[in-house]
């Protein structure tokens, strides 16, 4: 079982499924992705997400009326541990290349471009198909702990 590497300053672009495993504190992932925000908070990685993680990690709890995952999203998606980059029209230019030259659907190409519209040095995610992109850093969390945990 290995570990994330995480860059020693910089930002870290993370897929929404890293915010699910942080608020859910995910069995398989939590422990792995507890120091990209202790790295955070000691002021060495600026962590990013897109806006669009908003749908995706909002969607479960306000389908279940969970308001107690309902208020832990909202916290962390409006708290200074997080920076929302937006889905400009840079980003869906970029997505719109990917989606062009790979087989990423299109909230994957979003992410992607959004990591790299940011200039993140490394992008965090369990989706296998975001492996393949050579313009940054992918470390994927099911390679890393030699897991088969669903995502």
């Amino acid at each position: 079982m290995g570990s994330l590497i995480l860059p020693s300053s910089g930002s870290v672009y993370l897929d929404a499924q890293i915010l699910i495993y942080t608020v859910e504190r995910f069995p398989a992932y939590f422990d792995a992705v507890l120091p990209i925000w202790q790295a955070s908070r000691a002021g060495e990685l600026e962590i990013v997400t897109s806006e669009l993680s908003v749908l995706e990690v909002m969607t479960g709890p306000l389908k279940t009326g969970s308001g107690r995952l309902i208020d832990a999203y909202e916290n962390l998606l409006t708290g200074s541990e997080l920076r929302l980059a937006p889905i400009s029209m840079d980003v869906l230019l970029g997505a719109a290349k990917l989606r062009a030259t790979t087989s990423l659907r299109t909230p994957d190409a979003i992410h992607a471009a959004t990591a790299t519209v940011t200039n993140c040095v490394t992008l965090i995610t369990n989706d296998v198909a975001l492996r393949s992109l050579g313009s940054i850093n992918v470390q994927v969390l099911r390679d890393i702990l030699g897991t088969t945990e669903p995502c």
